[in-house]
């Protein structure tokens, strides 16, 4: 008989590994299934500062390495596959994968939101060399320096504003020739002295050595493109991309109830059916940080425990 874990957690981001490692030290039979590798976007990170005792140089690498030896040491296991289709509708979950079927009393989804790319040239080469998807995340790293913030909505508009904490200059890069944010929140944007616009712009290519150094943006009216080099004393800028995101969530379209493509999860992570539940980026949610991904996956597995009580 196929084996029947407590819980299976699909996703090994920070939200994953956290539960993880909470439904291991609880004695629980615990999968982690991860489809690529596991760490998820913050292993694109090469320095955290914000994270709470990270106080001296530490890359998403290095945390999520520690992580992992925690789970692995409370007898979680990590298996690498491709989820294709679920079946929640019955006590007993099934995950099918391109590798093999699973099965487990409670299911903790962390699979975790990507940030939308340009898709310009160079822009996978210079993630976390230049290119961020993330200003809490980045922010003091271009502290005196020029930055350039790609999006138009409420986001892009709030994290340039934000930006200016720290940045010398903030060019707001929009494809159209007004912004889609709150007119409220795009006022604070036009009496920031420090912040300009590039109006009907996208950026076409991005390019360095080693780290981001130039940069050619085409008006897309009248086809003109502009170059912006750093300058020597400055060595590089920032690009800080915020075009919206993409959850993880495909797979449960039709068994989960969604918000624009999030899982809807309240306080305890519980979703629409019981014994399902959401932790991370996935979910709805007002911030998508590594702090508050470990705090979901905490959670999440200490309710799956106490569902799986509840069955006995």
């Amino acid at each position: 008989m196929m084996k029947v874990y407590d819980v299976v957690i699909i996703g090994g981001g920070p939200a994953g590994l956290s539960a993880a490692l909470y439904a291991g030290r609880a004695t629980l039979s615990t999968l982690l299934i991860e489809k690529e590798q596991v760490g998820g976007q913050i292993m694109m990170t090469s320095e955290i500062e914000n994270y709470p005792g990270c106080v001296e140089e530490e890359s998403g690498a290095t945390l999520i390495d520690r992580m992992k030896k925690q789970a692995a040491h409370f007898g979680v296991e990590t298996i690498s596959d491709e989820i294709t289709e679920v079946d929640l509708s019955q006590k007993v979950k099934v995950l099918k994968g391109q590798q093999e079927t699973y099965r487990a009393k409670s299911i903790i989804i962390a699979s975790g939101a990507a940030s939308k790319r340009l898709g310009c040239e160079g822009e996978e080469q210079f993630i976390g060399r230049g290119v961020s998807y993330c200003a809490t995340c980045d922010a003091s790293f271009f502290r005196g320096l020029d930055v350039f913030v790609v999006g138009g909505g409420d986001t892009a508009v709030e994290e340039a504003l934000f930006l200016t904490k720290f940045a010398r200059k903030v060019s707001i890069i929009h494809r159209r020739d007004q912004l889609r944010a709150a007119k409220s929140i795009q006022e604070k944007a036009k009496k920031n002295p420090k912040i300009d616009f590039m109006w009907d712009s996208a950026i076409e290519s991005l390019s360095g050595d080693g780290i981001l150094e130039k940069m050619v943006i085409k008006n897309l009216k009248t086809g003109e493109k502009t170059e912006y080099i750093a300058s020597p004393e400055d060595m590089t800028f920032g690009v800080f991309v915020f075009v919206g995101y993409a959850p993880n969530t495909a797979l449960f379209k039709e068994e989960l109830e969604l918000e624009n493509g999030y899982i809807k999860a309240d306080d305890m992570m519980k979703t629409s059916i019981d014994g399902v539940f959401a932790a991370g980026d996935v979910r709805v949610k007002s911030l998508r940080q590594v702090v508050t991904a470990v705090s979901d996956g905490a959670i999440g597995a200490v309710q799956a425990e106490k569902y799986i009580d509840s069955l006995e």
